[in-house]
């Protein structure tokens, strides 16, 4: 044996220049390869020489296929044609490496040895060029127009013509041998073990280069690829039974007649079709079946306008006569709000699934037209209903995206979406992303918009595999969809199926395509439907018959008509009925609230002493923890002993409460588990043991709710959208996101704009929502100071020219009325306050809180128990509780404000001696406007000024917003501004120019003339 390893020794250099020549990562000494896992099978240089030494041996110890390949090879036979007389390899053992040794490179062994190393080594190469590159090539684009990867370049290393062979060194003559094949990197010799080198191309082709492109080889686990080989590469693995295609055809049936029927009803009316993409139904009624199959019971689906009401139809199976009422211009609305276009709204939808026969949920997300905006949406809704059912490895529960192709590659949230995927508190296990790709944007050329070779590519960077699929090859776009379902659900990750398709009308059925694409809409007009083409094949093959073809679109288009009779009786609509995500029970049967008022939010004292010493302490055993941390922790004690609590210590004790009551709390955002401002500390870190952590909120009760606090992405827009979706599964919850800094939120602004201002007016969904915004003028410069509230008032609806009438539910009345509640708190009780409130409320409404930064440490902003017993409540307004309260006809101003600006001014206030002659009342709750208690306040001081002080600009912060409902409150007394002069940047950068526009605003504050003789 010594001898052969001589020989392997000299052999290796051989396949060494090999591998270099083919651009093959080369193996090290420890047989690793130096580029991706799995690049290159360990071992694969020395395995056909080895199998050559040990046929030398003893022919026994091969597998037959190799010793039948040396029998032929070492008389000079092409392989696979073996002659007569073939001698035996003992007897020629000893001779062939007594005849290397003498001439090494030179003998007819050494050259065969060197040939069958280097032919080996070639197929396995082509086998893998065919794996990385053979999409590429594929036949995707059912128009045959445009290569789908947007580059007509042929790889070099793929055999599309014969003198590509040079490549591998292997000739036409070649095309015969037969090879044994490397069952560690192919599955397309199925139960055959040896191929001729033309039968390897022909199947690799069938495999990688037709109607199916896979891009799965950047994947970095042997598994998950050899997984995916299996499924595609084994021969015959995509066949059908005539019931499944027959039900596919069915599928296309319905679906390409329903778009029929609403050009003929309604030709006029944008419904944006799916003519193009029919068979988009199918995929998605695969997915859902095999995922049924596997177990799952609920899917979450988001998808942009374009076939929705096709999939409302026939896939989440809405009545059709409340779809095709939707078109009728004379239905009148009945719910509350303004409702939304048909093309945008959501279902909910419980039923069994005919394939499985088993009970299955879907819920289709109601969304703008912002097209992608609905993605981290879904995928918080579908986390939050894992949660709620303990589903910790999405088992039950999944997500199911579709994409447009132009708002795959170019919308930013796609990329932020993707990058939530594995991480541990945003994870959904996976999601199953259908593209519809129909290669055009609204008018927009792929090649000009994008740079990436496919809409997809996004989906690399988290390994999710790629399936590329032509979309008039509907038993493909079947089988992918199933692989993909079945992939999701073995492997709790990711899967993009990319359908290559075209759009039959232009972006909306009015729009004229030809303008911008003229030869592709040439195309697409000669282009014959899918559904025809499909029942040809069916028919041409005795699957069906012309007759049961006919008589199954004649069945569907008898219930079209049937239910478009019925539709004409539909004189209301009911926005209601499209509702995505109802709260059973929480509601009357009507969607009302089922009482219009709320209990106080005081608790018991003994519940706030027991969870400030929680807050206080470790409860983990041997756990050590930072030093700084320990004299956090200490100053939390003696705050408790003194029955006070500053802003971190209020915010422990309304989570705290809440769990107690078995409502489920989550904080989310960029560094909430610490708190930016290194406040909140709820995650504690042993300084001994890495990624050892404690979170004392979870060690309260033991039966209580649990508390979910994560650091997000770096990622506003994407983050904000999941919380968003999370808190929409259910009322019970307290769901907080908090930004950086508030200045940041402009980021999700869409979020805020579509779904969080709006969402209830266009869908009746309602959202308890949370947003932690910090925000206050310090002097931190332009984009570290400002939440922007005047952005959030100007888009709530309270009227301010509407005088209210006031009733004794006046305050519940308006928070139910209203899109949206704003605050800005002074107090931690009050914060603590107005968080309970959010549950303790009957309906849900979004909270938007401006929350402090330096009042964090603020010696005056602390709270006594006293304001947080039970009895105690959220107070909207603040009046003034000092000297001037003792003779208000005495005031001469009264000043308004909110937030941290009240410390500025009861301090100059105090320097001034002005306590008696000037109140101040601070406006907690500014939306909706408290019109009640401002009235009270005004009516207080009746000979006092009436001023609005803030600290930010003008043109900003809130007098915009409360100048007109003061004037509605009261009558002819104006209210006048005090505050920083009207800028374009919310804040300065200079520290010296801060202070100076503070002290000049607090002056004229304090200076009882500065309004004389002016004008309101």
């Amino acid at each position: 044996m010594n001898q052969l390893k001589v020989l392997a020794v000299r052999l290796r250099p051989q396949a060494t220049q090999l591998l270099a020549k083919l651009n093959v990562p080369q193996l090290s000494q420890r047989g690793l390869s130096s580029g991706p896992p799995e690049a290159f099978p360990s071992g694969s240089t020395s395995y056909v020489e080895e199998m050559y030494f040990a046929w030398l041996e003893n022919p026994q110890s091969v597998h037959k296929s190799w010793d039948t390949f040396f029998r032929t090879a070492s008389v000079g036979a092409a392989p696979g044609h073996a002659q007569p007389g073939s001698p035996s390899p003992r007897a020629e053992s000893h001779t062939d490496r007594a005849a290397i040794q003498e001439a090494p490179g030179h003998t007819k062994s050494q050259a065969m040895a060197d040939k069958l190393v280097e032919d080996h080594l070639a197929v396995q190469s082509l086998i893998r060029a065919y794996q990385i590159r053979g999409h590429h090539v594929a036949q995707l684009d059912p128009l045959g127009i445009l290569d789908a990867d947007l580059d007509s370049f042929v790889p070099s290393d793929l055999i599309t013509t014969i003198d590509k062979l040079a490549f591998y060194n292997l000739h036409e003559s070649d095309l015969d041998k037969v090879f044994h094949l490397p069952t560690n990197i192919t599955f397309i010799g199925g139960t055959e073990s040896t191929l001729s080198l033309r039968e390897i191309i022909k199947r690799l082709e069938r495999t990688y280069c037709q109607h199916i492109g896979l891009e799965f080889m950047f994947i970095n686990d042997v598994e998950q690829c050899q997984w995916i080989r299996q499924r595609f590469e084994t021969p015959g693995v995509m066949k059908f039974t005539n019931e499944e295609k027959r039900t596919l055809l069915a599928r296309l049936v319905r679906s390409m007649r329903f778009e029929d029927f609403l050009a003929r009803k309604w030709s006029s009316e944008k419904r944006f079709g799916l003519e193009g993409c029919e068979v988009m139904i199918p995929a998605l009624k695969t997915v859902i079946d095999k995922s049924s199959e596997m177990g799952i019971e609920n899917v979450i689906l988001g998808m942009p306008h374009r076939g929705r009401l096709n999939v409302l139809a026939n896939v989440i199976r809405k009545e059709l006569e409340q779809i095709f009422c939707q078109f009728d211009p004379k239905l009148e609305a009945a719910d509350e709000g303004s409702g939304d276009v048909k093309y945008h709204l959501g279902m909910y939808h419980e039923r069994i699934n005919r394939a499985t026969n088993r009970n299955i949920t879907l819920s289709l997300v109601a969304n703008p037209s912002h097209l992608e905006a609905v993605d981290p949406v879904v995928q918080g809704k579908t986390k939050a209903e894992q949660f709620y059912r303990g589903d910790t490895e999405g088992k039950k529960v999944m997500s199911i995206l579709v994409h447009g192709d132009a708002a795959f590659a170019g919308q930013g949230v796609v990329y932020e979406t993707f990058h939530l995927s594995d991480l541990p508190s945003y994870t959904t296990n996976g999601t199953v992303h259908i593209v519809v790709n129909n290669q055009i944007g609204f008018t927009t050329d792929p090649r000009m918009a994008r740079s990436s070779h496919y809409p997809t590519d996004v989906a690399r960077v988290v390994n999710a595999p790629i399936f590329h699929v032509n979309a008039d090859d509907p038993e493909a776009v079947i089988y992918v969809c199933s692989v993909a379902a079945e992939w999701r659900n073995t492997f709790n990750k990711d899967v993009v199926v990319d359908l290559v398709c075209y759009r039959r009308r232009g972006h909306n059925e009015m729009d004229e395509p030809m303008f911008t694409q003229p030869l592709m809409y040439k195309q697409i007009h000669k282009q014959m439907p899918v559904l025809k083409k499909y029942a040809d094949k069916l028919i041409a093959e005795g699957t069906v018959t012309l007759q049961e073809f006919e008589e199954e679109i004649d069945k569907y288009d008898r219930i079209c008509e049937e239910a478009y009779t019925r539709s004409k009786d539909e004189k209301i609509l009911h926005i209601r009925h499209w509702l995505d995500s109802p709260w059973p029970g929480f509601f009357n049967v009507d969607g009302e609230p089922k009482s219009m008022t709320y209990p106080t939010t005081g608790i018991a004292e003994d519940i706030l002493v027991h969870i400030g010493n929680v807050a206080s302490s470790v409860p983990l055993k041997d756990f050590k923890i930072h030093g700084g941390l320990s004299r956090i922790l200490k100053s939390r004690v003696e705050m408790v002993k003194n029955r006070i609590v500053d802003w971190a210590l209020a915010e422990y004790m309304t989570f705290g409460s809440l769990l107690k009551e078995g409502i489920h709390v989550r904080l989310s955002g960029q560094d909430v588990e610490r708190g930016t401002f290194s406040h909140r500390h709820h995650v504690l870190h042993d300084q001994e043991v890495d990624r050892r952590t404690c979170v004392p909120m979870n060690h309260l009760w033991p039966d209580q709710a649990p508390y979910t606090v994560c650091n997000s992405s770096l990622s506003e827009y994407g983050v904000l959208g999941f919380e968003l979706g999370f808190a929409m599964a259910s009322p019970n919850a307290l769901v907080c996101w908090e930004a950086q800094f508030g200045d940041f939120h402009n980021t999700a602004q869409c979020i805020i704009d579509q779904f969080i201002s709006s969402g209830q007016t266009k869908w009746v969904r309602h959202n308890g929502i949370v947003l932690l915004l910090p925000h206050g003028m310090e002097g931190m410069g332009p984009e570290h100071s400002s939440a922007r509230p005047e952005r959030f008032l100007q888009m709530s609806n309270d009227d301010s020219d509407a005088y209210p009438e006031f009733s004794d539910d006046f305050e519940v009345a308006q928070l139910y009325d209203c899109n949206w509640i704003v605050v800005n708190c002074s107090t931690p009780a009050n914060f603590f306050h107005v968080l309970r409130r959010q549950i303790q409320l009957p309906f849900r409404k979004p909270l938007i809180i401006f929350t402090p930064k330096s009042l964090l440490r603020h010696p005056e902003a602390k709270s006594s128990f006293d304001d947080m017993v039970t009895g105690t409540s959220f107070r909207r307004v603040i009046p003034e509780e000092g000297a001037a309260s003792q003779a208000p006809r005495d005031v001469k101003r009264l000043i308004f404000c909110t937030g941290k600006v009240f410390y500025d001014l009861i301090k100059e206030r105090k320097n001034q001696d002005l306590d008696k002659q000037v109140a101040i009342t601070r406006v907690e709750q500014i939306s909706p406007f408290p019109f009640d208690l401002i009235k009270q306040e005004v009516e207080k001081y009746p000979e006092a000024e009436l001023i609005w002080c803030q600290e930010e600009h003008k043109n900003m912060g809130y007098y915009d917003y409360i100048s007109p409902r003061f004037l509605t409150v009261s009558q002819a007394r104006p209210i006048w501004y005090v505050g920083r002069d009207p800028a374009a940047a919310p804040a300065t950068g200079n520290k010296n120019a801060h202070l100076v526009s503070l002290k000049k605003f607090l002056d004229t504050a304090f200076n009882l003339k500065a309004f004389d003789g002016k004008t309101f």
